[in-house]
């Protein structure tokens, strides 16, 4: 039988599984603050085992019920405050107290939704993320998102100047790499070009979560690389009202590039509606190096959005619009006279998308979700003020996705998605024909749980079809399959191990681009013939969570059969270096590793480190565009609301670099971070001020495609203030 013919019959043979009921318990408690045993309202209580979560009313009550008998840990958590674990037994028809009292903290736990869809922590997923939350997000306020997310372990930045920055994991770029706003893809073309952005404010975001390593089952072939996924609210999560006002206001500034911003946003709840509205901008000038200003490097960034939504105890819909608004210039370098013509980008981007759903359902599923977003991406590039050449990439996306209640040992995730596309491109860089891409896919994710060891295992069959005006169609129908098992050494530790078999489909880029790409710097010849591309992956992990300590440890080995790459030639096409989009098999293999320990009270010792190798199998050539190993090394020292955190960001130099690229030389950049943060029943404010660069090094970015005309940032100082009430 096929490969996707056996996925089919076991998405089937799930869907069809009897049910089974379960008489249950409850757990039930009160939230404070500690030290003034205030109530907490709307803090988060999570049972990450089942991935249930509940808030606190106006006395700071919460309640958990229909919970089968078994061993729990419930967690409570609030903006800014750390979380508080507590272990628990319930025996059929119990209802078990549990309190929580909440303070200030270094280490919070990692809460994902991207990995399973339901929230669980960093101790029960079995992909790697990284979550930063709200009152983390503001203190790293930044243009664009690549520039946010650099530094994490495993997470680096491409850009092409201050306005454009975008996420490289492991390596990993361009189609590798999925961007989603509250699981589902942004609508953008970030991934064609490297002077394309991703037009996502995240001073206006919940939280940001990124998965490393290939997370292709619940969302696509094209995430083979890792996903990063940004969650807009609280209620997308837990599909419930909010009752009361929540919100917040953030200002932001600084220096080396006259940097000014602010954004606010509130969700209102009465009865079963709940209505929301947020909006924000930044600006940027011209930032400042070591050795002269980057002329053309700024930017400018605008969004709003608005929506309605109903949730009853069984029935839930919500409808938003949102709008972002982009304009950045194309760095033309620190030695270009005042005179030299500049590229100015203009991206737009309209969404209006549609969530609806059931829970709480009776039988063998616990929740429905069927989400839809329609998305309008316009881009224009202005030459002299004239525009030069307009992209347009109109794309719809659904996703239909069912949870099945625990029964047993058993838990899981079935459903199906599917995108209809049309891209569209004018003028000077008009690279590609006018082209249609449909994708359809199913796809399914079952655990079960034994008290020594967790399995998990997955597949999805995807089919994306190609149809371009006067070349040639494609259609592509690959399997991806996974299997994994986790295994408690403890209460607070956990090892995963974690095997995939994917595949990704080229991209139309990479199938159909022919012509002059500054946004590259090449003239691209797209292949029309590309395979699949087809990966076997290995990961491992070692986790830690604890009061005084929190460990993540990784390694991973991916062998890659006909992965498509940018190839250049070496000879010069009108003006750029012309470059082929081929195919070879390659490897990929690396580590990254994050520790925050408690050296004494009030001193905590931060450390990371990544490292990734990627070379074509049969020459062993380095890839393009690899970053370097990379580590930091930092302190922080907290004096009751005060969190002063220096830091020293080291990298080696890049020497291994394909055929056509320069080496860059490694570097050491002194960092230094401090809050103070306010924390109450009901809000919390933070004070920020971060120095950047602190002995203006002059340094590059290896994944930067103009980093020979453009270093990073000089030394500068951003300060801002935030307000989440709740």
């Amino acid at each position: 039988m096929r490969k996707p013919d056996a996925l089919i019959l076991f998405l089937l043979l799930v869907a069809v599984v009897p049910a089974a009921s379960q008489p249950g318990g409850a757990i039930e408690g009160v939230v404070t603050l500690a030290g003034s045993g205030k109530a907490m309202h709307n803090a988060k209580i999570l049972v990450p085992q089942l991935g249930r979560t509940a808030e606190t009313d106006q006395q700071g009550r919460y309640r958990v019920d229909s919970l089968p008998p078994g061993d729990y840990d419930v967690i409570a958590r609030a903006p800014a405050l750390g979380d508080e674990r507590k272990r628990v037994h319930i025996a059929d028809g119990e209802t078990v107290i549990a309190d929580f009292a909440l303070k200030l903290a270094a280490v919070r736990e990692a809460i994902t939704v991207t990995a399973s869809g339901r929230e669980q922590t960093s101790l029960e997923t079995f992909e790697s993320s990284i979550s930063l939350e709200s009152t983390e997000l503001t203190t790293r306020s930044a243009p664009s998102l690549g520039e946010v997310l650099e530094g994490q372990a495993g997470i680096a930045k491409r850009s092409y100047g201050a306005g454009n920055t975008r996420p490289v994991i492991r390596g990993f770029d361009g189609d590798c790499v999925l961007i989603m706003q509250d699981s589902l893809p942004t609508g953008t073309i970030s991934s064609q070009s490297a002077d394309n952005a991703e037009p996502i404010d995240v001073t206006t975001m919940d939280r940001v979560e990124i998965l490393r390593g290939p997370a292709t089952l619940l969302y696509g072939s094209n995430a083979i690389g890792g996903v990063v996924n940004a969650i807009s609210r609280h209620d997308f999560i837990h599909s419930e009202p909010h009752p009361g006002l929540t919100g917040f206001l953030t200002g932001a500034g600084g220096t080396a590039n006259a940097q000014a911003g602010g954004s606010g946003g509130f969700d209102y709840g009465f009865g079963k509606w709940l209505i929301w509205a947020s909006g924000g901008a930044q600006r940027t000038g011209d930032y400042s190096t070591p050795v002269g200003t980057v002329l053309n490097s700024r930017t400018r960034t605008s969004s709003a959005e608005v929506g309605l939504g109903r949730y009853t105890s069984r029935r839930f819909w919500t409808v938003n619009y949102a709008y972002t608004n982009a304009n950045y210039g194309i760095p033309v370098g620190t030695e270009a006279p005042q005179t030299a013509e500049r590229t100015i980008l203009t991206p737009k981007r309209n969404n209006l998308r549609f969530n609806a759903g059931l829970k709480n359902i009776r039988g063998f599923l616990d929740r429905f979700q069927l989400s839809a977003i329609y998305s309008d991406y316009q881009h224009k590039e202005l030459n002299g003020g004239e525009v030069s050449t307009q992209l347009f990439n109109r794309q719809f996306v659904y996703r239909a996705v069912f949870d099945q209640k625990k029964r047993g040992r058993l838990s899981g995730t079935f459903g199906m998605s599917g995108m209809e596309r049309r891209f569209r491109s004018v003028g000077e860089e008009s690279l590609a024909p006018p082209t249609r891409q449909n994708t359809i896919s199913a796809f399914a994710v079952e655990a079960l749980h034994f008290e020594n060891v967790r399995f998990q295992l997955g597949g999805r069959v995807e089919r994306n079809a190609y149809d371009p005006a006067a070349l040639k169609k494609r259609s592509f129908t690959g399997a991806s399959m996974s299997a994994g098992f986790a295994v408690p050494l403890g209460t607070a530790t956990t090892a995963v191990l974690n095997f995939t078999e994917s595949h990704r489909a080229p991209a139309l880029e990479e199938l159909y681009f022919f012509g002059p790409h500054a946004g590259n710097l090449t003239f691209e010849i797209g292949n029309a013939n590309l395979a699949m591309e087809r990966n076997t992956g290995l990961d491992a992990s070692l986790r830690r969570q604890s009061p005084h300590l929190r460990f993540e440890g990784n390694v991973f080995y991916y062998r890659i059969s006909d992965f498509v790459y940018l190839a250049p030639t070496g000879r010069i096409r009108e003006g750029f270096v012309e470059a082929n989009y081929a195919q070879a098999d390659t490897r990929y293999r690396g580590a990254e590793a994050r520790l925050d320990m408690a050296v004494r009270p009030g001193l905590w010792l931060n450390l990371s480190i990544d490292s990734v190798s990627a070379r074509l199998r049969q020459t062993n050539t380095p890839l393009p565009r690899i970053p370097p190993v990379r580590s930091r090394i930092g302190f922080d020292v907290r004096l009751n609301r005060f969190s002063v955190k220096p830091e020293l960001v080291l990298a080696q130099p890049q020497n291994s670099v394909f055929v056509t690229e320069t080496r860059t030389a490694g570097y050491a950049v002194a960092n230094l971070n401090s809050t103070y943060t306010m924390a109450g029943a009901h809000s919390v404010q933070i004070f920020y001020f971060t120095l950047f660069n602190a002995t203006d090094r002059l340094y590059r970015n290896h994944l930067s495609f103009i980093k020979n005309i453009a270093p990073e940032i000089g030394r500068g100082f951003r300060t801002g203030y935030t307000i989440r009430f709740f």
